[in-house]
């Protein structure tokens, strides 16, 4: 499909994410087209290669190790995924121990279980590619994407690739917003499991979202993309 792009279309710039937080979905669902980049260098300690999920212990960052080419700077559409540290078995076992008491984990355990059981993908940019499409379907999402032909520092789009960044998320819009309960904020916030232990964690994976939500998710992330700011 091509997409004709005018001036008076709302056209962002977005990383890879593996399993991306609620903030990334929200801008998914509200850009009128998005440019996922693939040309980009990796960077260290983004969500390109880490999620944040809720735990009983708190927040728990889940990350994928990469292969790294002698310290040469590598193209995320050519970074490798590393078997280092047995990770898919870590990264599977913590996303049940946190979620599988939520109420639609066991509902879409078996999809996501194969992303963790088999490599569908030796590249961490596919990888995070058909996580996300899995995602949206079951979301019922259909946002209008497009990859990077090459790579621009600056263009006709709103930048996001740094901006939604786990070094950031405690000062985003929707992360300051969703810290204190509003009337405003009410309808952004949600169950979670660890709720009355730990309280409301915002903008954590999508996947906190989904297992506590299900087919509600959508109503939450519509409903945060007021809060979709730079």
């Amino acid at each position: 499909m091509v997409f004709i792009l005018t001036k008076s279309m709302n056209r962002i710039c977005l990383s890879t994410a593996y399993l991306a937080p609620v903030s990334y979905y929200a801008w998914l669902l509200k850009a009128d087209h998005i440019c996922i980049e693939q040309h980009e260098h990796y960077t260290k300690q983004t969500y390109r290669n880490r999620a944040n999920i809720a735990t009983a212990n708190g927040v728990m960052p889940l990350t994928i190790p990469v292969e790294h080419n002698g310290g040469e700077k590598t193209p995320i559409r050519d970074l490798r995924i590393s078997d280092h540290g047995n990770w898919r078995h870590l990264h599977w076992q913590a996303l049940t121990a946190a979620y599988d008491k939520s109420p639609f984990f066991e509902y879409y355990a078996d999809d996501f279980r194969v992303f963790y059981d088999s490599r569908p993908s030796e590249f961490l940019f596919d990888y995070n590619m058909k996580l996300q499409e899995m995602i949206c379907e079951m979301i019922n999402m259909t946002p209008h994407l497009s990859l990077t032909t090459h790579y621009e520092a600056e263009g006709d789009f709103t930048d996001l690739r740094s901006v939604i960044s786990p070094k950031t998320r405690e000062h985003s819009a929707l992360y300051t917003a969703l810290s204190v309960p509003s009337e405003q904020t009410e309808t952004c916030r949600y169950y979670q499991v660890f709720g009355l232990r730990h309280g409301f964690q915002p903008d954590l994976s999508i996947v906190d979202l989904l297992f506590n939500m299900g087919p509600e998710s959508l109503l939450v992330l519509n409903n945060c993309t007021k809060f979709c700011t730079t």
